[in-house]
């Protein structure tokens, strides 16, 4: 599965649950702590996208992601493994 797609769902999980975000254009560069989102709100955008793609990864190891893009890269390359 391509990049896009983890950066995708992402986004979508975002404005599912940071509604205010729905007519937002997401950038790779955007860091979701700075989109208004607090650490439960990122942690449930995690845990909604690594169950869209059926993928278990600890939330410990995308801890060091400083925004959307790095997130979509960690998860990409640690469920392609």
């Amino acid at each position: 599965m391509p990049d896009n797609h983890v950066f995708d769902l992402i986004a979508q999980h975002t404005r599912e649950v940071i509604p205010e975000l729905d007519g937002h254009h997401f950038e790779p560069s955007d860091s979701l702590r700075d989109l208004g989102a607090n650490s439960i709100d990122r942690a449930e955008i995690i845990i909604m996208t690594l169950e869209s793609l059926s993928v278990s990864i600890p939330l410990v190891e995308l801890a060091d992601a400083k925004n959307i893009g790095e997130l979509a890269d960690l998860i990409h390359g640690k469920s392609a493994v």
